[in-house]
């Protein structure tokens, strides 16, 4: 799974941001490392300068192999709480996701027929 972690010009430290949101979705989104190709993450703090409540901003998308992409979004007062929202969510729709697609490949026992019939 490749991991792509982009900033806009208003986050500081972002070298060592980017380290650690790598880490951090490498470890949140493991089990998914067979259905998941790519992973990008934008982090962004929409009033820049000024402060305010909710004005930290994740994105992340996730690409599956021979599926269309699936992206979420956080809103939280800082970067930390926006991506881990963004990770759980992320998590979450993953989980639904492949679950169905797993759910429609997986041999029926009514596919050949026979079964138990009502009498």
């Amino acid at each position: 799974m490749q991991i792509q972690v982009n900033t806009s010009n208003g986050i500081t430290n972002k070298d060592t941001l980017e380290r650690w949101a790598d880490t951090e979705i490498k470890q949140h989104l493991s089990r998914f490392v067979e259905d998941v190709t790519r992973v990008e993450v934008h982090l962004s703090d929409e009033n820049h300068d000024k402060a305010g409540a909710g004005d930290k901003c994740c994105v992340m998308e996730a690409r599956l192999a021979h599926h269309q992409p699936l992206a979420v979004t956080q809103h939280a007062a800082s970067l930390d709480e926006a991506f881990r929202g963004a990770a759980d969510k992320l998590k979450r729709l993953l989980d639904n996701t492949l679950g169905r697609l797993n759910h429609r490949t997986r041999d029926s026992i009514r596919k050949d027929g026979e079964g138990f019939v009502a009498e």
